[in-house]
């Protein structure tokens, strides 16, 4: 969650109840579990640790001044590092969803070119995989969790194409789709 936030900070400074608005307009129901308390205790760890400063908003057009978060340069520093890392095999497809959405929402990096990158990951674990199943007895403990991690990555390879026409068609639709 904290590199998500930093990621949404990167684009503007935002306030909790702002970044709690795009993270649910990006994610949809997966979002909507998200109360505001969490993102504040996430801000309040993230400014303890340097990452993010507190500012005052300037005067609001309406309600109260809130308390705006922007990035530190180690903020800054950190996510373009998470955008750039590869995330392995064991990557939750839930965590590298959020990367791709905060890559699309801060303009750090592009989503087909994480989509690709990914992929190539998970290609080159598969066949190392496959490989390693052929050496098991299919009705092996060993053979079947291998099998098993097998299925699952070439279900995240099918998942993954849906997510390059997903946003291939923003792309195309110059990020409104």
């Amino acid at each position: 969650m904290q590199d998500v936030v930093l990621a949404l900070l990167a684009k503007e400074p935002s306030h909790g109840y702002d970044l709690r608005r795009r993270l649910v307009a990006a994610l949809g129901p997966l979002g909507e579990a998200l109360n505001v308390g969490q993102i504040y205790v996430t801000l309040t760890r993230l400014e303890k640790a340097g990452l993010v400063v507190q500012e005052r908003e300037d005067a609001p057009v309406r309600g109260p001044r809130r308390k705006v978060y922007a990035l530190t340069a180690a903020g800054q520093e950190r996510v373009v590092t998470w955008m750039t890392e590869g995330t392995g095999p064991k990557a939750d497809v839930t965590e590298f969803h959020l990367k791709l959405v905060a890559a699309a929402e801060s303009g750090l990096a592009d989503p087909l070119a994480l989509v690709d990158a990914r992929r190539r990951e998970l290609l080159r674990s598969l066949a190392e995989v496959q490989h390693a199943v052929l050496a098991h007895d299919t009705n092996s403990e060993p053979g079947l969790l291998l099998e098993g991690i097998a299925l699952r990555w070439q279900a995240e390879l099918r998942w993954l194409e849906a997510c390059e026409r997903t946003w291939s068609a923003r792309e195309n639709d110059g990020g409104n789709a």
